[in-house]
């Protein structure tokens, strides 16, 4: 029994340095390699033969002719490897692309080369978005007014055409009695510059007309003023008038769109009217003339048509309204008025 368990201790003693001295034997191999690193007789560069592999390489010139290079660590300066050259016998000196922007090379190619002699020569629907002419027509009011018997008919429009930046901008308004052959219109014709996001600059010529048995005649003027955009969406027509009798008045108008809804708008509109002088066979004192305060709501069908109703007040102040009484005017009213809001 005890014969037979030597047999096996040996028998597996064999087996484990069998397997082990193949990893013994490399773990020496390795030891003896790094001996031979550390051996600074053989590490001396001045004394490794390069020689073997026939290669040579100089910093000044590289000699691609021939399949035999040597490199000698001594003559090269690594100091000045920043000016370092290449030459080569084949390949020529080597040239850099010039460097971007500035004026193109002389030898550069026409970029109209390939168009065979074709220019853009305003091709409908190719313009540029800010040289694109638009149109548009709008009607702000064009309603009925129920005012105690004395009904008009009124009407606010605009249009204008042009591009961007410069247009042709037409106003007219007026209003005409229902009960009696009388009636008053304004037209101007005006020339609107853009000058900054949502303003522009309009100047022009205004003639105003008026018709019936007392009718003071017409009358022209010069016109300066603006038109846009104020923050929070306050639409604003600030103008000065200069009559072609030199009488000096001015104007502002003011509106803002409140959305209850998409297609349910309430409109507030205000308009102011001064003049510096007095003109009496139009019943116009100097000061304060008029306010004007409106109100509609409007329901949008489409965005092109929209009907409405609404109450207008309005009254006249100071000088204007002392020569009103005097002609038989009025003073002080209050309407109610149907209309629609369209555009095209």
């Amino acid at each position: 029994m005890s014969q037979t368990i030597y047999k096996s201790l040996a028998i597996i003693s064999a087996i484990g340095i069998s397997l082990s001295a193949p990893a013994l034997y490399a773990q020496e191999m390795q030891m003896e390699h790094g001996k031979e690193k550390k051996d600074p007789e053989k590490m001396d560069p001045e004394k490794m033969d390069h020689g073997s592999g026939d290669m040579k390489m100089e910093s000044g010139t590289m000699d691609h002719s021939s399949g035999d290079m040597k490199m000698e660590s001594d003559t090269m300066d690594h100091g000045n490897m920043g000016s370092m050259k290449m030459e080569s016998g084949s390949m020529g000196a080597m040239k850099m692309p010039p460097m971007l922007g500035g004026s193109p090379p002389a030898d550069a190619r026409d970029p109209h080369a390939y168009s065979d002699g074709y220019e853009y020569r305003g091709i409908g629907g190719f313009e540029d978005t800010d040289m694109m002419m638009v149109n548009k027509f709008i009607a702000d009011q064009f309603e009925y007014r129920n005012n105690n018997g004395n009904d008009t008919l009124t009407w606010d429009m605009q249009g204008w055409y042009g591009g961007d930046y410069n247009k042709l901008w037409v106003k007219f308004e007026g209003e005409d009695e229902t009960s009696a052959n009388a009636g008053e219109m304004e037209l101007q014709a005006l020339y609107s510059r853009t000058v900054a996001a949502f303003w522009d600059f309009q100047a022009g010529i205004r003639y105003d007309t008026a018709y019936g048995t007392d009718s003071p005649g017409d009358r022209t003027f010069a016109v300066l003023g603006f038109q846009g955009l104020a923050p929070y969406w306050f639409e604003l027509e600030p103008a000065i008038f200069l009559s072609d009798n030199g009488d000096f008045s001015a104007r502002l108008v003011a509106s803002y769109d409140l959305l209850f809804t998409q297609r349910l708008i309430l409109q507030p509109r205000g308009e102011i009217n001064i003049s510096a002088s007095e003109v009496r066979e139009y019943d116009i004192g100097s000061g304060l003339n008029d306010i004007q305060l409106d109100l509609r709501l409007r329901y949008e069908i489409r965005r092109k048509f929209a009907p409405y109703v609404g109450i207008a007040w309005s009254r006249k102040f100071g000088n204007t309204a002392r020569l009103t009484r005097a002609s038989g005017g009025i003073v002080d009213s209050l309407s109610l008025v149907t209309g629609i809001r369209f555009w095209f």
